[in-house]
């Protein structure tokens, strides 16, 4: 018999972390963050980790583990969770992975292979982009991957798309997938996704951007900005944005709006990451904000599969 690991996944803001408590202390059970950017000590508020009540309620992994200066990629993130998994099965448990960074579900639940092939509709809206800001796809690119942007002109737009349709397409750079040929995990996954209708999902995106800014998300941003942070750790979306307001490009309303707009952008790219991801049961919690009934909904989906998992 195959062990089962259960994935709760969905884009940013939609309720995953408040409802993922819930299953865990039900399966008895511990979670596994799969957020790249929540690896990362003092980037608390901008990577909305779990209140120091939810982490005290269940023990959480892959949360805190280095530093901002430090790197942190896919294949890491697999050699730590797999010892975790395996104490857990070991136990008698069905660990919960939690979060929505495509590439760490990805190298989980399928490994890393060759380059996916065109996805026109993912074309359109990269083209729009830099139709609308002029250098949005190279610098896109050199976050994503920079070794392969290198080798490329910032006008080149055909190449620019082709690299990050690859990139968005299978949750990894082109440069990785040349070195990297992982195979799946050999675990029975349970893919639960979490989705709201899409100007709701865009509402709670811009009420939590406000609260982070309330919440000290500037002086965060400039503790972390002095501590000469990695590449990886700088692609998370709100320190890039106060650190242009910091350095005097723009008002601080200007970077607010910068990080609500990608932050959408992100959560559109999270949607053609699990697109590419088979056999996930999804669950819509339009109108649903309670984390207690948007589990209710989770549930459903679960038992709809009859895993067997809950007694």
């Amino acid at each position: 018999m195959v062990n089962k690991v259960l994935i709760l996944l969905g884009p940013t803001s939609v309720g995953k972390t408040g409802a993922s408590i819930l299953p865990a202390k039900e399966l008895g059970t511990e979670i596994i963050s799969a957020d790249s950017m929540q690896v990362y000590r003092h980037m608390d508020i901008g990577t909305a980790k779990p209140s120091r009540e939810e982490m005290a309620l269940v023990r959480h992994h892959m949360i805190d583990i280095v530093e901002p200066w430090e790197e942190f990629s896919a294949g890491r993130f697999i050699e730590e969770v797999v010892p975790i998994i395996e104490r857990l099965h070991s136990e008698g448990k069905v660990p919960l992975v939690v979060g929505g960074t495509g590439l760490y579900i990805k190298s989980m639940t399928r490994g890393l292979f060759s380059a996916p092939g065109a996805n026109t509709i993912l074309r359109e809206e990269l083209l729009s982009e830099e139709e609308e800001e002029p250098g949005t796809l190279y610098g896109l690119l050199l976050e994503l991957d920079p070794e392969t942007a290198k080798g490329i002109t910032p006008n080149d737009t055909r190449r620019l798309i082709r690299a990050l349709e690859v990139c968005l397409q299978s949750a990894c750079p082109v440069s990785e997938l040349k070195k990297s040929l992982t195979s799946p995990l050999p675990y029975d996954f349970i893919k639960i996704g979490i989705t709201r209708e899409r100007d709701e999902l865009y509402s709670l995106i811009e009420r939590r951007v406000d609260e982070m800014i309330e919440a000290g998300l500037l002086e965060e941003a400039k503790k972390v900005l002095s501590m000469n942070p990695s590449r990886t750790a700088m692609q998370a979306i709100g320190y890039k944005e106060l650190a242009g307001f910091l350095e005097g490009e723009y008002p601080l309303e200007e970077a607010v709006r910068l990080i609500k707009r990608n932050t959408k952008r992100y959560a559109k790219r999270q949607f053609t990451w699990f697109k590419k991801e088979e056999g996930i049961s999804w669950a819509d919690v339009t109108g649903i904000y309670e984390p207690g009934d948007i589990y209710l909904e989770i549930k459903k989906k679960i038992k709809g599969l009859d895993t067997a998992i809950f007694r």
